[in-house]
């Protein structure tokens, strides 16, 4: 493969494969060692791709499976957990993707590639290898499980509201 093909490659889908696998082994140090991998298969493969967008659906794929495997392997299921957190897309998305980033991972994907990458459910399940009534399932259940945390945290930030606003008026009625 050409030098300036890769590079090219690598400034266009860099972000993408990154996220996927930050998504998947939410680490930053594991999803950069999964986005060097899978650009290095890309290198290796010599493959051949009739548009960009089948390039970057091979590389998601890609990731996927390099994060699954990293999952299943016996350093990551012995080791301890540090809890760090995902980087969102964008600043704009921010407050949202706090509660996406607590989706399983199969959700975590499949909200990804639909909202912020844009794929259709059609191709997420090409790019997936699932079937399109899966990924239609899995985008309807993490959009419930979205719902119910926001619910949930409304509600408790809502009383908690109420129970602040009734103390600050009491020690400021008695000033």
């Amino acid at each position: 493969m050409e030098r300036d093909y890769i590079a090219e490659s690598v400034e266009m889908h860099r972000a993408t494969v990154f996220r996927v696998a930050l998504g998947y082994v939410k680490n930053r140090h594991d999803a950069e060692d999964i986005t060097q991998n899978v650009f290095m298969k890309l290198i290796l493969k010599n493959k051949h791709f009739t548009s960009s967008e089948e390039e970057k659906a091979w590389l998601i794929r890609v990731a996927v499976n390099e994060s699954k495997n990293l999952l299943k392997s016996a350093w990551v299921r012995k080791k301890a957990e540090l809890d760090e957190s995902l980087a969102a897309p964008n600043n704009d998305n921010l407050g949202l993707y706090e509660y996406v980033k607590d989706l399983k991972p199969k959700y975590r994907t499949v909200i990804y590639l639909y909202y912020y990458e844009g794929y259709s459910a059609k191709e997420i399940s090409g790019i997936l290898k699932i079937p399109p009534s899966t990924v239609a399932t899995q985008l309807q259940r993490a959009r419930e499980s979205l719902k119910q945390s926001i619910e949930k945290e409304e509600d408790y930030y809502g009383k908690h509201k109420k129970q602040l606003r009734e103390n600050i008026r009491y020690t400021t009625a008695g000033q």
